[in-house]
């Protein structure tokens, strides 16, 4: 009987454990912050070089997780400097003013088995709006290092430009902007 009280109170010992919310920090050499936008008749892709952020989540109670990201907006890269210098400029991210974009959850909702709707505040050339990610854990494990454990996420979207005082240029450029962000995150 004592075995058995011992066994069950090392299982509860290590369920509390795994359930405590665990904290990674995004890997930015191993994740992606991407766009596209319709151009005329085509969409065309961009990124972002450097972000950085946090994801804290709650196996036991996702709705009590969080997720708070920082974009360097002037890392922004199209395949084409001329293009890129103009998205920096006034006519579109203003990024001497607002060098940064940012997103900070405000709610979690489990949609599935490992799927999730994200609320949050998503800022942008300083006007922030309630946004919705579409996130879906990839998996979460060892990672390569002894020792390590890593998760993987994707998350999509998509935004209205004007929504964030980024207006002008109708008659080339379309008002959606998708964004579709993967992520790996070390503890």
């Amino acid at each position: 009987m004592k075995r058995l009280l011992t066994l069950l109170a090392s299982l509860a010992l290590v369920a509390a454990v795994h359930a405590a919310p665990e904290t990674f920090k995004i890997d930015s050499t191993h994740s992606s912050v991407g766009f596209s936008i319709r151009h005329i008749f085509s969409k065309v892709p961009g990124a972002f070089a450097k972000f950085d952020g946090a994801i804290t989540y709650d196996a036991a109670n996702p709705e009590a997780s969080s997720v708070e990201a920082t974009v360097d907006v002037a890392t922004v890269d199209t395949q084409s400097q001329k293009r890129d210098d103009h998205l920096r400029s006034k006519d579109f991210f203003t990024v001497e003013q607002f060098p940064t974009a940012s997103f900070k959850s405000t709610s979690w909702k489990k949609t599935g088995e490992n799927t999730f709707d994200v609320t949050g505040d998503l800022t942008i050339k300083g006007t922030t709006n309630p946004t919705v990610l579409h996130v879906t854990l990839l998996g979460m494990g060892p990672g390569m290092k002894p020792g390590s454990t890593i998760s993987g996420w994707e998350a999509k979207t998509t935004i209205k430009r004007a929504d964030f005082g980024i207006t002008g240029f109708d008659k080339v450029l379309g008002s959606d902007v998708d964004l579709t962000i993967n992520i790996e995150a070390g503890k």
